[in-house]
């Protein structure tokens, strides 16, 4: 098993992403074949980990797939590294609302018996720090290895926090300075992600890697990973057992527009024995050739809402296909008739409007209608994250016997679906439920 690593905060916003990112970019630099993970449902992180590591960032999402699978899939993603380096989610004891640790980065760790190293934000505190981190590291069953100072102002400053620091035992593997912090821009649903400014997405991963080689012990950090114990698990494999022979064209969404996808997502349809084309709903004015399926994933359509109503050919060939069609979040909103007023396919007859509320959870959601990922009765726990809302031309589109897509505790039944057709708002981890691409591309098939 990999040597592994797994970068967690007291909170949001004391600087994980960065510590983060930056480790794996100084270590690909050193020479090191690094695999990045992100703990939960989070899309944009990973593009920017994929940059600094030249491969897949991947997701280890407990609620969404299951705790048994997170070691399986920890190996498949960090098959051929020499170092695993995985991205907390919010504070380190955050979880699902109401289930205790379950999702948290305190869990994940447990589960891949992975040490943990601690960023802390210090610029408002001295010697209480040592405080945070001795309440982080007696609280639960983690292996707090060291901690990352983040915001530090000064030589004096650091040496304070230092000296707090080794008062309870616990090494500080790197400082960072105020003045030395590095960001990406972002806006309303967080970081812009990489694919919408890959060449600025660069430049910020390698001042990233400048900063963490500078700031940060990176033998000491290296050493922490060793001192993880091997793992028994298999590595997880998207292969079906039988393949569909002379699989179907599927067409997976891609480019700026759409950049929210789970790797697994496109390697479970290939091991179902779909032939997998990507295309770019802001350029490509066809669907690729031969084209039987489209699964459109997430990303920020309401951005680039009028690039994509200009893209007139591509939405022309969209309402026309007679193919199978599955869309989350983004892709349903490029089916509906318009948004924000900006025409879109027309496959939905509904019209998607930006809305000032964030709607953003874990769901469990029972399906209310056969589509192409499965059976009326498939069970899945999925996540929300949008502040865009869809108004349906018929309330009838809604309900359990009109076609609605899912219903799940505490809300009206969601999204669309038919033999031919899924589109909701909820994202999947369809590693957590494979018979999903296997439904999809014998639909496709037949």
């Amino acid at each position: 098993m990999v040597n592994r690593v797994v970068i967690a905060a007291p909170a949001s916003g004391h600087g994980k992403t960065t510590v983060a990112t930056g480790l794996l970019a100084a270590f690909a630099r050193r020479g090191l074949r690094v695999a990045p993970f992100k703990v939960g449902p989070d899309y944009i992180d990973p593009g920017y980990h994929a940059l600094a590591a030249s491969r897949p960032g991947r997701n280890l999402d407990p609620v969404m797939v299951g705790e048994d699978l997170i070691g399986p899939l920890f190996a498949h993603g960090s098959q051929g590294a020499d170092l695993a380096i995985v991205e907390g989610v919010m504070g380190l004891y955050d979880g699902r609302t109401g289930s205790g640790d379950q999702g948290s980065t305190a869990q994940v760790a447990s589960l891949l018996d992975a040490p943990v190293i601690m960023v802390v934000d210090a610029a408002a505190q001295g010697r209480s720090i040592a405080a945070v981190v001795h309440g982080f590291r007696s609280f639960g069953s983690v292996r707090l290895a060291g901690v990352i100072l983040n915001r530090v102002g000064s030589e004096r400053h650091e040496q304070i926090l230092r000296d707090a620091c080794e008062e309870v035992g616990t090494p500080v593997l790197g400082a960072l300075r105020r003045a030395d912090a590095v960001a990406a821009p972002s806006r309303h649903l967080g970081l812009i992600p990489a694919a919408e400014r890959r060449a600025e997405a660069l430049a910020s991963v390698e001042a990233m890697a400048d900063l963490i080689a500078a700031s940060v012990d990176l033998d000491a950090v290296a050493a922490v990973a060793r001192s993880a114990a091997p793992l028994p698990h298999q590595a997880w494999s998207p292969a079906a057992a039988e393949p569909i022979k002379n699989g179907p064209v599927v067409a997976v969404a891609g480019g700026p527009a759409f950049s929210f996808s789970y790797a697994e997502t496109t390697e479970l349809l290939s091991g179902a024995g779909a032939t997998v084309v990507s295309f770019d709903p802001l350029h490509d004015e066809k669907l690729p050739v031969g084209t039987k399926a489209i699964v459109v994933g997430g990303g920020f359509p309401e951005v680039y809402a009028s690039a994509l109503s200009a893209n007139e050919p591509l939405r022309a060939a969209v309402k026309a296909f007679d193919g199978v069609i599955a869309a989350e979040c983004a892709g349903l909103l490029w089916l509906c008739e318009s948004l924000d007023g900006a025409p879109m396919c027309g496959v939905l007859e509904a019209e998607a409007v930006m809305s000032p509320s964030l709607t953003l959870g874990y769901r469990d959601a029972v399906a209310l209608s056969d589509s192409p990922l499965g059976p009326a009765g498939t069970r899945v726990t999925g996540h929300e994250f949008h502040r865009t809302v869809v108004h349906p031309r018929s309330g009838l589109l809604l309900s359990p016997a009109g076609g609605a897509a899912w219903a799940w505790r505490g809300a009206d039944p969601e999204g669309f679906a038919s033999p031919r057709l899924h589109a909701s708002y909820l994202h999947l981890h369809w590693a957590g439920t494979p018979a999903l691409a296997r439904s999809l591309v014998t639909a496709a098939a037949g």
